[in-house]
């Protein structure tokens, strides 16, 4: 892939050493490949301990493979000297916001990152209205961040990566810990940052209808890749995704539950309204 913007090439991780050999043991990941062009939104899916973290950790540097090498547009994570050229195009945002905000009013705490980089004042006032602005938080730009829901809130942890004008951001599992509302709204983000300005979004989940909004999915199980392609060619496998530890969309669920009471309906439907005229040209309606 040419216009590969990160790139890992045959990687290896453990947490884990060997107090006898001093060998690492218990690989997180194994002999790991993968290219994600820019301006992709990817998912990547795997069930706990897959090693899914730890390559999203990997992006900006994180942590670095102890064989097999990282790089991002063309940098090797592994070089020290140019870890903060890789962390201005690769941001970052986990998946409990409150570790992420570090200022008591929201637009001080977007501005944090940008000021550590040293941008010139007007360059930052003007960078975080735009950003706030861009993830519709500008009217709460003088609230308390600890009186903000937690939707509200990872929307300025994402705002505070706009501001520092990365390419890429990397969200892991940023929607765990909200409710349905703040989930909605991470995900329209999300496709505000794809859509209209052009970052490449890589988005850790475990909630099957957060990837199928993806261009393409990555599924990560023991340390490998073991599925790449569309939302549509992944989750058509269901007895695949099933015999990884993880589950399908709801819509494709019902329909290939269906398929298995001897209903012939296409289960390689991704969401409800698929489902539904599924359903309807199986009675003949349409």
């Amino acid at each position: 892939m040419d216009n590969a913007f990160i790139k890992f090439n045959n990687v290896t991780f453990s947490y884990t050493v060997d107090e006898e050999t001093g060998q690492r043991i218990k690989p997180a990941l194994k002999g790991i490949s993968f290219e994600i062009p820019k301006g992709q939104f990817i998912a990547i899916l795997g069930h706990n301990g897959s090693g899914k973290s730890t390559a999203a950790k990997m992006m900006n540097g994180l942590v670095i493979p102890d064989e097999g090498e990282v790089t991002v547009d063309g940098i090797p994570t592994s070089d020290e000297k140019r870890i903060i050229d890789i962390r201005k195009k690769v941001g970052m945002v986990f998946q409990n916001p409150d570790n992420q905000l570090v200022a008591t009013i929201v637009e001080d705490d977007v501005a944090f990152g940008p000021e550590n980089l040293g941008v010139e004042p007007a360059e930052i006032r003007k960078r975080v209205d735009d950003a706030l602005k861009a993830v519709g938080m500008y009217e709460f730009k003088d609230r308390e961040p600890h009186k903000l829901s937690g939707g509200q809130k990872q929307r300025v942890a994402i705002a505070g990566a706009i501001a520092m004008q990365t390419e890429c951001i990397v969200m892991d599992e940023p929607t765990a810990m909200l409710d349905p509302r703040g989930r909605e709204e991470v995900m329209k983000t999300i496709k505000m940052l794809r859509d209209e300005l052009g970052v490449t979004v890589i988005l850790i989940t475990h909630y099957m209808d957060e990837a199928v909004k993806a261009d393409r999915v990555l599924i990560i199980n023991s340390g490998k890749a073991v599925a790449d392609g569309t939302p549509r060619e992944i989750f058509k496998d269901v007895e695949l995704i099933k015999s990884l530890g993880l589950d399908v969309p709801q819509a494709t669920e019902l329909a290939y539950r269906l398929n298995k009471l001897g209903y012939k309906i296409d289960y390689s439907v991704l969401d409800e309204k698929e489902c539904a005229d599924a359903i309807l040209r199986l009675a003949g309606v349409v």
